[in-house]
């Protein structure tokens, strides 16, 4: 379904792939800390982890990808300046939404280069991916929240395409900072009772891993090949974030989040030429239009 909701991608050529680049010496033991996998599986790369936070690295484990990662424990630190956040519209990016003038927030950002414009002083982008997929008008398709303000319901229906592959699932947080991947179904009872007051929130589907289990639809063998991104929230503290460098399969981009990152639960956000990435320590900034964005933030004193 995302594919035919994405019609204003599907009508230009795609861009040559991104090239692959080095890491900086001096940013492979910072980047270490942040992507850590169950087995050692990065014990290849050169370096001692460093404490620095949003740094991606390029992978060729199981597959070439990009990885970006942040911890759980500086996300619900108020002191570290730390912050995971969506936007979609220019008012978005500001720490006050109040304070925005209610003409900048109709403005819908589109690309990395606007978002970047947009963050108040002070305000620095470690990372940023596309949160999820998108209609004709680059508006998200299933829930959506943006510092606290719900800007699309939770979307239970079937039908066809990557988003109603069913189960999908919500990544989602709290005031606090806490984030979790909740299957779609167990989200709207978790909304219904109140339990999950989400701050932020953005519905997208397949999920990738469920409870420690691959999608159950997913084919080990199927020969649909994509460029894909996703997110997972992993055992070891982390929410990490990939970009394939490659056309992947479901079954093999699930099985690198359950299997190599170690992640409990992971959801597919999009693929194909809506699969885009903002990482600055390996000289990456895509230049694609997308609907809501996905990012890391650290305010600097």
């Amino acid at each position: 379904m995302s594919h035919l909701l994405h019609q204003p991608h599907v009508s230009r050529p795609p861009k040559p792939r991104r090239r692959l680049s080095l890491l900086p010496v001096g940013l492979i033991g910072a980047a270490l800390a942040l992507t850590s996998c169950n087995g050692n599986s990065f014990d290849d790369y050169i370096g001692q982890g460093g404490d620095a936070e949003g740094a991606c690295i390029r992978s060729d484990i199981s597959f070439k990808h990009s990885l970006c990662s942040v911890s759980q424990e500086q996300l619900t630190n108020s002191d570290s300046g730390v912050s995971l956040k969506l936007f979609w519209k220019a008012g978005d990016a500001s720490t006050e939404a109040a304070a925005v003038e209610s003409q900048s927030k109709t403005e819908t950002l589109y690309k990395f280069d606007t978002l970047l414009k947009s963050l108040p002083e002070r305000t620095e982008l470690q990372f940023a991916a596309n949160a999820g997929m998108y209609n004709n008008d680059f508006a998200p398709i299933g829930y959506t929240v943006i510092q606290g303000e719900e800007i699309r319901s939770l979307n239970l229906k079937e039908g066809g395409g990557n988003f109603h592959l069913l189960p999908n699932g919500v990544l989602w947080w709290d005031k606090a900072g806490k984030v979790q991947i909740t299957e779609s179904r167990a989200m709207d009872k978790l909304l219904a009772s109140g339990e999950a007051k989400p701050w932020y929130a953005t519905q997208s589907g397949p999920m990738l891993v469920i409870d420690g289990k691959i999608h159950p639809k997913f084919d080990p063998n199927s020969t649909s090949l994509k460029f894909r991104n996703g997110v997972g929230v992993c055992s070891d503290g982390q929410i990490k974030f990939v970009n394939s460098d490659q056309p992947v399969s479901f079954y093999q981009f699930g099985s690198l989040f359950k299997d190599e990152l170690g992640c409990p639960n992971a959801l597919f956000l999009d693929g194909g030429i809506a699969s885009a990435l903002y990482a600055p320590t390996i000289e990456q900034a895509d230049d694609k239009s997308m609907g809501v964005m996905v990012g890391v933030v650290e305010t600097k004193d």
